[in-house]
């Protein structure tokens, strides 16, 4: 597999309080915000990576964390990894926000999100 980007998505408990937690104690740089003002999602820069905190969450972490891995084709990756006997959590498929993810699990269940990005995304475009 080639994986092309990845990013850390964490749901906390309290989404305000780690947002500030990430923002302000740690100092981390926002690569970019979503999602609705009251409730805002929010990506920091992590080195070569990315930290996502959206949406929230009270299970604990094995359930709270997820790997998210850009690859290229999300469809062969599932033929693929489905051979390989991997646990398929849910079918590929193309979300609301226009990307397609397939979410299978490591052996010890952690969540791992692959997602291909399609060429007429928002995310393809140069906003400049």
């Amino acid at each position: 597999m080639e994986v092309l980007s990845s990013r850390v998505l964490l749901r906390p408990r309290d989404p305000a309080r780690s947002r500030r937690f990430y923002a302000d104690t740690l100092g981390l740089a926002v690569y970019r915000e979503f999602g609705p003002p009251d409730q805002p999602g929010v990506v920091f820069f992590l080195g070569h990576g990315f930290l996502e905190l959206s949406g929230r969450s009270d299970d604990g972490p094995a359930a709270a964390v997820a790997l998210w891995l850009q690859v290229r084709d999300v469809s062969a990756e599932e033929e693929r990894l489905t051979k390989a006997g991997v646990t398929v959590l849910r079918e590929a498929r193309t979300e609301p926000w226009g990307l397609v993810e397939l979410w299978i699990a490591d052996p010890d269940g952690h969540r791992i999100v692959l997602v291909q990005i399609p060429d007429d995304h928002p995310l393809r475009r140069d906003t400049r």
